[in-house]
C-alpha cells in the first residue's frame, strides 16, 4: 500500500481529498480475503464499503494495476456534526427540528444519497407518501445500490400504494446487492403473507430467521403466518418470542403482546387444559395414595385452594375452584403443584406446616396501633377493625408463605407443561396486575400501614420479576416502587435463581424463612415439622413414651433435625459462654431443687412436647401448665430444658443436642454457692 507523500500532495490532503493507493496483487488480498479470485466491480464495491465513513462514500478508480481511493474529507469534516444531529432528531421523532438541517444538508451535498433517503423516510412517516417516494427515486439515482432506499421504496409500494409487484422489485434489487439483508427478507415475506402466499411467505421468514435470530419482526410475521394456518401454540410462541427479543417496547411490541393474548384466549376456548389436569390427577393419587377431587365452589374467596386431606381429616384432597375465572385450569394446577411439592417432602421426612399464634397475631396487631387510632377517628366500628386487622395479618402472612413457594411452582408448570403456557400467560398477567393495584391504590395507600405496605409490595415485585423471566413483559415500573423495595426484590429473584435448578425436596421452605427474617416478618409464625407437630394428635400416653425414646424427633425425621440442630449449635458457639442461660439454669435449679424427681419428668416431657414445634432464643411468650407462674422467653425454655431433663431424665440428655455443658457447669457452681451463703 501506497500513500501521497509529497508536499503539494499533503497540502491536497488538508485542502481537499485523502488518497489511498493500492497495487492490485497479493497482498492487497491478503489485506482484503474476500477479493479473492474477484474482478474489477468486486474490488470497487468491497473498497467503496470498507472506506466509507457514515453515509459519505468514497470515490474508488482502477487503472494500470492500481486502486485510487479518494475520500472528501473536508465534506466529512463540515458536514458530520449536522447529520450526526440529525440522525438523533429523527431517532427522537423530532422530524421538524430534524427536516431544516436536512434540507442545508441536501443542498450542500445534493450527490450524497442517504441525505436523500433520511428525508425520505422523514415524508414517509409524516404521511406525505408522494414527497417521500420523490426523495428515494433522489437517493436511488445518485446510489442505485442504496438498499435502504431500495428497501424504504418497496415498503412505500406495498403498504401505501398496494402495489405488491412494483415493491417486490425494489426489494428484489435489495437483495440482489445484499442477500443476507434478513429486513427486506422479512419485508419480501410480508408482502407474500398480504396477497394470501403464507406458505411461500413463511420460506422467507425462515430464511429471515435463520440469518438474524434476534429480529423480533420476524417472529411476529410467523406468529400471524401459523395462526393462518390454525397452529395457534406455534402462533402463541412466535407471539411470546417477538415480545422477548423486542427491547424498544414500541408498535410492534404491543401488536405482538395483544397477538400473545388473541392466541391464548383462542387455544382456552379448545379446553386443552382439562386434558393435562386430569393426567396430572392421576399421577398425583398414584404418588400420594390419596384421591383427589376438583369441585366447582364460587363462594370461596380465591380463584382456586387446595384442601388437604390431612388438615381436614377426610380420606381425599379437594382442589376447589371458581369455574367463571379465567383460565381457572392454571390455578388448578398451581394447587396440584403444591401438593406435589409436599408429597415430595413427605418421602423425604423434611416437610413443614407453617403455623401462627394468637400470640402471634397480638404481636401483629400491636404494630398497627397508629393505624388504628387513625381509622378510629374515621368512625370504623369495632367489629370492621377487627376484621381489617385480621385481614392484614392473613393476607400478610399467606404472602410470606406463599410467595416463595409459587414462583417455584409457576417455572415448574413453565418448563413441565408447555401445553398450558397460554393458560398461565393469562392467569399470571392477571394476578400481576391485582398485586399492582392492591398496592399503588390511592385507597389502599392511604388506609395501609406503609410499612405492611412496602413488603407486601416487595413479594408482588417478586411475582413480576418472574412473569417478566418467562414471557418477557415488564410491569415492575408499575409498582412504582422505591429504590430499596425494587433492591430486596431483586435478591429474594437471585436466591431463587440459585436454587432454580437444583432444588431438593422441601428446600422451598428456606426460602420462605429466608425471606420473611429480612424483612423481620418471621415472628408471626412458625415453620413446624409436620410428622412432629401431628404426632400431638396421639395419645398422651403414646407421646410421653416417643417423647422419652426420642425426645427431639431425630429418629424420625433425621435430615431436617441434623440441619436445625448444627445451625443452632453453630450460632452458640458464636455466642461463647451464654449467661442468659446460665442465670436461667440457676432459676430452674432454685425452682425445681425440691421437687420429686416424677413431678420434675412431667415438666420435662411438657417442655420436650411444646418443643416440637421447634423453640426460638429470641421468642417470647412460652407457658408451661406445670409452672403456671413463670413466662418463658427462648433461652428461659431452654435452659429449663436442659436442667429438668438433667435431673429427671440424664441418660436422654444428649439426645438433646442443647451445646450447654459449661453453662451448666457455671450454673451449678453458682448455685451451690448461693447454697452455702
Amino acid at each position: 500500500m501506497e500513500f501521497i507523500t509529497s508536499l503539494k500532495e499533503l497540502d491536497g490532503l488538508r485542502l481537499n481529498k485523502m488518497q489511498i493507493i493500492h497495487r492490485i496483487d497479493d497482498f492487497l488480498q491478503e489485506l482484503f480475503p474476500e477479493l479473492m479470485g474477484g474482478g474489477k466491480n468486486l474490488i470497487i464495491n468491497t473498497l467503496q464499503k470498507y472506506y466509507a465513513y457514515g453515509p459519505f462514500k468514497p470515490k474508488v478508480s482502477i487503472e494500470n494495476g492500481w486502486v485510487t481511493i479518494e475520500i472528501d474529507t473536508p465534506t466529512i469534516i463540515s458536514q458530520e456534526a449536522d447529520y450526526r444531529k440529525t440522525v438523533v432528531l429523527c431517532e427522537r421523532g423530532k422530524f421538524p427540528e430534524a427536516k431544516p438541517i436536512l434540507r442545508k444538508l441536501i443542498e450542500k451535498n445534493p450527490t450524497n444519497s442517504e441525505y436523500h433517503r433520511i428525508m425520505g423516510q422523514i415524508l414517509s412517516d409524516e404521511g406525505d407518501v408522494e414527497e417521500a417516494i420523490n426523495s428515494l427515486i433522489d437517493a436511488l439515482r445518485w446510489d442505485p445500490r442504496n438498499s435502504f432506499a431500495l428497501l424504504m421504496m418497496g415498503n412505500i409500494l406495498a403498504r401505501s400504494k398496494d402495489d405488491v409487484p412494483t415493491a417486490m422489485k425494489y426489494y428484489n434489487k435489495s437483495l440482489e446487492i445484499n442477500p443476507n439483508d434478513n429486513i427486506a427478507i422479512n419485508n419480501i415475506g410480508a408482502n407474500l403473507m398480504q396477497l394470501g402466499k403464507t406458505g411461500e411467505a413463511k420460506k422467507y421468514f425462515d430464511k429471515a430467521l435463520e440469518i438474524n435470530p434476534d429480529y423480533p419482526n420476524t417472529y411476529f410475521a410467523l406468529s400471524m403466518v401459523a395462526e393462518m394456518a390454525d397452529d395457534l401454540d406455534s402462533a402463541f410462541r412466535y407471539a411470546i418470542t417477538a415480545i422477548r427479543k423486542n427491547n424498544r417496547k414500541d408498535a410492534l411490541f404491543q401488536n405482538s403482546v395483544n397477538q400473545a393474548f388473541s392466541c391464548a384466549k383462542k387455544i382456552i376456548e379448545l379446553d386443552v387444559g382439562k386434558k393435562v389436569l386430569d393426567k396430572y390427577i392421576l399421577q398425583l393419587e398414584k404418588d400420594g395414595g390419596k384421591k383427589i377431587i376438583a369441585l366447582a365452589d364460587e363462594d370461596i374467596p380465591t380463584a382456586a385452594k387446595i384442601e388437604f386431606a390431612e388438615n381436614y381429616k377426610r380420606k381425599e384432597h379437594i382442589i376447589r375452584f371458581k369455574p367463571t375465572y379465567p383460565a381457572v385450569e392454571h390455578l388448578q394446577m398451581h394447587e396440584l403443584v403444591h401438593l406435589d411439592l409436599v408429597n415430595q417432602a413427605r418421602k423425604e421426612g423434611v416437610n413443614q406446616l407453617f403455623i401462627s399464634t394468637q400470640v402471634q397475631k397480638s404481636d401483629f396487631i400491636k404494630t398497627l396501633e397508629p393505624t388504628i387510632n387513625k381509622l378510629h377517628k374515621m368512625d370504623i366500628s369495632e367489629q370492621s377493625l377487627s376484621e381489617y386487622c385480621s385481614s392484614l395479618f392473613d393476607g400478610l402472612n399467606l404472602q410470606v408463605y406463599n410467595t416463595p413457594i409459587d414462583i417455584f411452582i409457576e417455572d415448574f408448570l413453565h418448563n413441565q407443561f408447555p401445553e398450558l403456557n397460554p393458560y398461565q400467560f393469562i392467569s399470571l398477567y392477571a394476578l400481576v396486575k391485582e398485586g399492582i393495584k392492591a398496592t399503588t391504590d390511592k385507597q389502599v395507600i392511604d388506609l395501609s400501614p406503609l410499612d405492611i405496605l412496602s413488603k407486601s409490595k416487595i413479594y408482588n415485585l417478586v411475582n413480576a420479576l418472574l412473569f417478566k423471566d418467562l414471557y418477557g413483559i415488564d410491569l415492575i415500573r408499575e409498582f412504582k416502587a422505591i429504590p430499596a423495595e425494587m433492591r430486596k426484590a431483586d435478591k429474594f429473584f437471585q436466591e431463587f435463581l440459585e436454587y432454580r435448578f437444583d432444588k431438593e425436596p422441601g428446600e422451598e421452605y428456606e426460602l420462605v424463612m429466608h425471606w420473611a427474617q429480612d424483612l423481620s416478618l418471621d415472628r408471626y409464625f412458625e415453620l413446624v415439622d409436620e410428622d412432629q407437630y401431628r404426632q400431638k394428635t396421639q395419645s398422651p400416653e403414646n407421646l410421653i413414651e416417643s417423647l422419652e425414646k426420642d425426645p427431639l424427633g431425630l429418629e424420625s425425621n433425621i435430615s431436617s433435625k441434623e440441619r436445625e440442630m448444627k445451625q443452632f449449635q453453630e450460632s452458640q458457639k458464636g455466642i461463647g459462654t451464654n449467661m442468659a442461660v446460665v442465670m436461667f439454669m440457676v432459676d430452674a435449679l432454685e425452682y425445681l431443687k425440691d421437687m420429686p424427681i416424677n413431678k420434675i419428668k412431667g415438666i420435662a416431657q411438657e417442655i420436650a412436647m411444646l418443643g416440637t414445634q421447634g423453640f426460638r432464643p429470641d421468642q417470647q411468650g412460652y407457658r408451661l401448665a406445670l409452672v403456671p407462674d413463670k413466662n418463658f422467653s427462648g433461652y428461659h425454655i431452654l435452659a429449663w430444658y436442659y436442667i429438668s431433663w438433667k435431673l429427671a431424665i440424664p441418660e436422654m440428655l444428649p439426645k438433646l443436642g442443647l451445646p450447654y455443658e459449661d453453662e451448666y457447669n457455671l450454673a451449678l457452681t453458682l448455685f451451690e454457692g448461693k447454697k452455702n451463703e
